[in-house]
């Protein structure tokens, strides 16, 4: 078994462009409460492993394609295993078109220089071979925390499932299972001394401290808040959180279940301190990754059902911008009707860390799909992180396609057809096996 190497590094991600002479993150604009970051950690037991977090909604294509090909290059990290994400911070600017919003191109060359620098400084500092990076050993345990989300696709009174504005009364129940588990790894130098903490958890990523200003969101709060506390680059992996929201995020009327995005930071750090507390070390026996092909179609659409679903619901719940919703959907529709049914090619992740198993997969899986993955895996700890090498959009169950709502109605938040959630847990479980 190889010593373990570890070393991270973080990098700002400007919301704004830097004046001729400024430092990257030297300020935070007027306008924003925290930094956006990309945050790296590289580990090497044999084999060089590199997690790149970025505090953004998704990060586009384009720029995950070049962010990877000059990573691999520049950072002696082998395609295979390195893994770029998204923290699906809701408070960033644009990086896509869609849902109405508009891809700022400059944030994005910001993000994909961001991603590159964190992998290279964090590689870098690993090569350097300094006695703070050798002989790390990596820490593990299960935390848990089930107040700040829950499955939020509700079953309404009136035979719908809610999206938001609705009134709380007419909850009748969720329509699927919330993961509350929370997994902490975290690297220790020989020292004593914690190097990076990684956690994950299955709820989006929702919520800054001040409406309206530029935010990581209350997970990106909280890997702050804890990197103040130990000194060390603490990464935040979402996990299968396609159908959890924060408890009470959406209804119109009072939740007396709501909880505030402070109190959401609080309870979150609390958990991950809990994990660092129970954490032990983890043998490093095989620390292996994979990456994998997965195909899957586009939907195929009755073009008038979905315009009377979106219709009928913001007409009820949401009037007063119901015309404006109904126009989004309507082109993304029209965007995606000349494509319905042809194959796409995206790709899964699995990570071997010992006894600990992580699944990247390219989208917001749904929980009850994230469950069955990690309650029928060979590994007693397997866990799914959302977003990763790619995004096509929320991955529902088929039962979940039958009941509707608006993350599976027609549009390119939601453009695969019922069975690829499905189909992505099996080739998850046949690699598992395979490692």
């Amino acid at each position: 078994m190889s010593p373990l190497k570890a070393a991270a590094a973080a990098t700002s991600i400007p919301v704004e462009s830097i004046p001729a002479g400024g430092a990257a993150g030297a300020a935070l604009a007027p306008n924003q409460e925290a930094e956006l970051r990309a945050t790296a950690l590289v580990l090497d037991a044999g084999e060089r492993l590199c997690f790149v977090s970025c505090d953004t909604l998704v990060v586009p294509a384009d720029v995950l394609a070049e962010a990877t090909k000059r990573i691999v290059a520049e950072a002696n990290v082998p395609f295979a295993n390195l893994l770029v994400y998204a923290t699906h911070t809701q408070h960033a600017p644009c990086t896509l078109d869609i849902l109405g919003c508009k891809r700022d191109a400059a944030f994005c060359d910001r993000l994909l220089e961001a991603i590159v620098r964190s992998a290279v400084e964090a590689s870098r500092a690993l090569d350097r071979g300094g006695p703070e990076e050798v002989g790390a050993e990596l820490l593990f345990a299960e935390s848990q925390e089930a107040t700040v989300g829950t499955n939020s696709r509700y079953l309404l009174e009136e035979g719908t499932i809610a999206w938001h504005a609705y009134a709380w009364d007419d909850v009748v129940r969720p329509t699927g299972p919330f993961d509350p588990d929370l997994p902490v790894l975290a690297v220790r130098r020989p020292g004593g001394e914690l190097a990076s903490v990684l956690f994950n958890h299955s709820v989006h990523n929702i919520g800054g401290l001040t409406a309206g200003m530029w935010s990581p969101a209350f997970y990106g709060l909280a890997a702050q808040e804890l990197e103040r506390r130990h000194g060390a680059a603490t990464l935040f992996l979402p996990g299968a959180f396609g159908s959890s929201h924060n408890t009470g995020a959406f209804g119109s009327t009072p939740n007396i279940h709501a909880v505030s995005t402070a109190e959401c930071v609080h309870r979150v750090a609390a958990a991950v301190e809990q994990g660092l507390r129970d954490a032990r070390p983890l043998r490093l026996d095989a620390a292996t990754s994979e990456q994998l092909p997965f195909v899957y179609r586009l939907r195929e659409f009755d073009g008038a059902a979905q315009e009377a679903a979106v219709k009928y619901w913001t007409e009820k719940y949401t009037p007063e911008s119901a015309q404006q919703t109904q126009q989004v959907f309507r082109d993304m529709r029209a965007e995606m009707a000349p494509v319905q049914g042809e194959e796409r090619r995206t790709r899964l992740q699995v990570i071997r860390l010992g006894e600990v198993a992580l699944v990247g997969v390219p989208g917001e899986l749904f929980a009850r799909l994230g469950l069955e993955i990690r309650r029928r895996s060979p590994f007693r700890y397997t866990y799914v992180i959302g977003l990763a090498n790619d995004t096509i959009g929320y991955i529902g169950d088929r039962d979940s396609y039958a009941l509707g709502g608006y993350q599976l109605w027609a549009g390119t938040h939601s453009p695969s057809a019922p069975g690829p959630g499905e189909a992505l847990v099996e080739q998850a479980l046949e690699r598992l096996r395979a490692l």
